[in-house]
């Protein structure tokens, strides 16, 4: 938290749209939301993928408010330093530091300080259509930390732009520890000041301008780690359990994870997720095919299971200009495998060499859950321990198959819609198992409206429909409105 206060008092603002390049210029934006809807949770595409600026709760609002300041130095650096702020009714907090931050860049290369909205990267999802990323994506609110990264790829010297890379390296530090105090029953376990650990490596092959077939290849890799762990008492304060490794030892543990034998845990909880691209370009119209494989630790890192069957799959049409229909998305997803039901690590017998790993139990750790107040890190589709309200830090249900279908259109300069169409399947855990197969239907019809009489406004008017076993049935409604502009510029 002490970070996100030095950039407070520190740096100006985010929050809008890019500065054009040219000098200085400061640029604000104030936002004001609401939802309203009948059922034990609002519907699920209010709450997933808004960087955890939404409530898994039936009515909510907030009103927020940024700015983004941006100058250029010459010679490729340049500074953008943002701030956002929210006040919010019926969310995880009622003052919410959304973003605090400050990027130095120097052409390709940036050092990002703070909390920042990142997206969906490395494999850099559409948004506004993905169901989300596996691993580290916009479901959870932005998670401090000091982060070098390649945003884009940078063309290989002598490859003639044949080959590219991009990636980040960072570490933060988790900022929902006193929203976890709060959460937890009497008994109950909860760990605080985690430190947080990504990185990422991607390579394209291919050139665009010579070849309209293109191919990203790259891995994502991402621990907690550090902190100390606590324990709810009867009469409701808490104990300190333990205080967890997090010397500078510990740090490079992170960033090169080993496990010394098949007894033995790494350090943490580790996760990650190969991911692959193949893109075509062509004059009028594209397409995409990307597949994100997920792993927990060392299970199904590597092939040695013979088996790859968790993960997802998308395919993604952007269409040659037309009033109707830009973009259509389908992704599929499965998270069910695990490495299978059995966790045999060959002790003692005959079978001292042979090593078996199951029952991963993805996104769940006794210390570290895979959550960010409340809500899943990766994907929206195992909905974080917020929705159990049972006090436990845990996934009621992390064995999903999914199939999702996402549509967008710009009708016109001023309208442009999106419409999400979500179908769920689950079987709850390996260890709590469902009695049956739970179902779960989402969608949502989005549509904005910028009128060009009103500069910098912004009107967008959703509406949601969930039903089934799992969260429920749910109708509602979104309103959401938003003025930008320039401040000054020069």
């Amino acid at each position: 938290m002490n970070i996100i206060k030095v950039l407070a008092v520190a740096v100006l603002p985010l929050l809008a749209v890019t500065a054009d390049g040219k000098g200085d210029s400061l640029r604000y934006e104030v936002e004001l939301s609401a939802n309203a809807s009948t059922g034990t949770y609002a519907p699920l595409w209010f709450t997933a993928n808004r960087y955890g600026l939404s409530s898994e709760r039936p009515n909510s609002g907030y009103l927020r408010a940024g700015a983004q300041y941006d100058t250029r130095f010459g010679h490729g650096w340049s500074l953008r330093a943002g701030l956002d702020l929210a006040g919010a009714v019926d969310h995880s907090a009622p003052f919410i530091v959304h973003q605090a931050y400050a990027d130095l860049s120097w052409r390709v290369l940036t050092l990002s300080v703070g909390a920042k909205e990142r997206g969906a990267f490395p494999l850099d999802k559409d948004m506004r259509l993905s169901s989300g990323a596996m691993v580290e994506g916009p479901n959870a609110g932005p998670i401090p930390q000091v982060r070098l990264e390649m945003k884009r790829y940078w063309d290989v010297p002598l490859t003639k732009g044949w080959l590219g890379v991009k990636g980040h390296i960072g570490y933060g530090m988790l900022t929902d520890g006193r929203w976890r105090k709060d959460f937890v029953a009497v008994g109950q376990r909860y760990s605080k000041n985690v430190v947080y650990h990504t990185k990422s490596l991607m390579l394209r092959v291919g050139n665009s301008d010579v070849f309209p077939l293109t191919m990203e290849i790259g891995m994502l890799e991402a621990a907690q780690f550090g902190g100390s762990l606590w324990e709810k008492q009867a009469d409701g304060s808490v104990k300190c359990v333990a205080n967890m490794p997090n010397g500078v030892k510990d740090f490079f543990k992170a960033l090169l994870p080993r496990q010394e034998s098949t007894l033995e845990n790494i350090d943490g909880n580790h996760t990650g997720s190969w991911n692959f691209a193949l893109n075509y370009e062509a004059k009028t119209w594209g397409a995409r095919l990307y597949y994100e494989h997920y792993f927990d630790d060392h299970s199904q890192l590597t092939w040695q299971y013979g088996r790859w069957k968790d993960g997802q799959i998308g395919v993604e049409v952007t269409l040659p200009a037309n009033p109707f229909v830009t973009k259509v998305l389908w992704e599929g997803m499965n998270t069910t495998d695990q490495t299978g039901p059995i966790l045999y690590d060959g002790v003692g017998g005959s079978f001292t060499d042979l090593q078996m790993s199951g029952r991963d139990n993805y996104y769940e750790h006794l210390t570290y859950p895979w959550t960010h107040w409340g809500q899943n890190i990766g994907m929206p589709f195992v909905p974080g321990p917020a929705y159990g309200g049972d006090g436990k830090l845990v996934f009621t249900s992390n064995r999903v198959k999914t199939h999702h279908i996402g549509i967008g259109g710009d009708p016109s300069s001023e309208f442009a819609y999106r419409m999400l169409l979500s179908f769920a399947r689950h079987w709850g855990t390996y260890s709590v198992p469902f009695d049956k197969v739970c179902h779960q239907n989402s969608m949502l019809f989005e549509l904005t409206y910028k009128p060009k009489r009103l500069g910098g406004w912004r009107f967008v008017l959703g509406c949601g429909v969930d039903s089934g076993d799992y969260l429920g049935d749910s109708f509602g409604g979104m309103l959401t409105i938003s003025k930008s502009g320039i401040l000054w510029a020069r």
